[in-house]
């Protein structure tokens, strides 16, 4: 260990369309949304993530809110970047330091991803003084994350549905044998619900109170063990034009996202449908793993098991499991080296 080393920070970063997630010292310190303000007239950013969240869809025309990734992926350079190196200033740890440490840093990207794309991420995280940058795929963090031995000759599947993509994957020996990413996860849920809001109840609602009906009564099927009570939901009458109020059901938002889903599950049956024949028949046997924020959507494990005849389990913090593989890679570098790109 140089002194080098002694100087170097460890980050391990999962970028996400909807939520960016920054692990140092074995631990979650940064858990915000993808999002940044910006003041029009100067071109600062005066607020990233949860603060800049508040804000969004209650802004005066000075004030613009940006989610900086758009699929999965860079759309707005600056903003994205000005956001990383905002969330990695407010790191307690790196607070504390006179001078700006180097920092070593696993980010993880789409599986889908094109080279340009993915030199936008790295020359971004070089911006921010990342001295040595690794690129984690995000199936991979996904596995690594959920606990599995992705570098055993046997195979598992992982459905990982974001904010942004839904990443399909097969992984066997440490690497992706057939994989597909799909541009329909989170954010097209969400925008689901406000289409159908708008068609079936004439009720104009904006985004954060679609994520919120997405998140309290959200469902993937109309037959719950369980179901969620109903939700009042205030908007703006497109009829009259005054604010008012209705109340939905599960069953109503099973509906609006029916399209979507069926489209995740084609993917899923898609790439199974791929596999080598050695690989099918252990996920035969080890089922299909969800991760991803998008995965705690009711129903959707038990719809996509009748679909595919497989068991399907949820990983425990599906949140967290993208960062929290990148993470385990950070740790154990060595051991990782061959599915790191550099």
């Amino acid at each position: 260990m140089g002194f080098f080393d002694f100087l170097t920070e460890e980050i391990a970063i999962d970028l996400g369309t909807a939520n960016t997630l920054i692990i140092h010292n074995d631990k979650v310190v940064v858990d915000s949304p993808s999002i940044v303000a910006r003041d029009r007239i100067s071109g600062k950013i005066i607020a990233v993530g949860k603060e800049a969240n508040m804000m969004q869809g209650k802004t005066h025309e000075n004030i613009k809110t940006i989610r900086p990734l758009k699929d999965g992926v860079i759309a707005d350079f600056d903003a994205s970047e000005k956001m990383l190196m905002m969330f990695i200033k407010n790191i307690p740890a790196l607070k504390k330091k006179w001078f700006p440490p180097a920092l070593r840093l696993v980010i993880c990207i789409p599986s889908g991803i094109t080279e340009v794309e993915m030199r936008a991420v790295k020359e971004s995280a070089e911006r921010v003084n990342g001295k040595e940058v690794y690129l984690i795929h995000e199936p991979m963090a996904a596995a690594i994350g959920i606990g599995l031995d992705i570098m055993q000759p046997k195979g598992n599947m992982i459905v990982d549905i974001g904010g942004g993509t839904t990443e399909i994957a097969i992984i066997a020996l440490g690497g992706i044998v057939c994989d597909k990413s799909v541009k329909i996860a989170g954010d097209v849920f969400t925008n689901d619900i406000i289409y159908y809001m708008r068609t079936q109840h004439n009720l104009y609602v904006g985004e954060t109170t679609a994520e919120a009906i997405k998140i309290e009564i959200g469902s993937a099927t109309e037959d719950l063990q369980s179901p969620p009570d109903e939700k009042s939901v205030q908007g703006r009458d497109l009829l009259t034009g005054k604010p008012k109020q209705v109340q939905i059901s599960y069953r109503e938002i099973a509906k609006a996202l029916d399209k979507s889903i069926l489209r995740v599950e084609d993917a899923v049956m898609e790439t199974l449908s791929q596999t080598p024949p050695e690989l099918a028949a252990d996920i035969y046997n080890t089922g299909i793993y969800l991760a991803g924020g998008g995965s705690m959507l009711r129903g959707l494990d038990r719809r996509l098991s009748q679909k595919t005849d497989l068991p399907v389990y949820i990983a425990e913090d599906p949140l967290r499991a993208v960062v929290r593989g990148t993470g385990i890679a950070l740790k154990n570098l060595e051991r990782y080296k061959s599915i790191l790109i550099k």
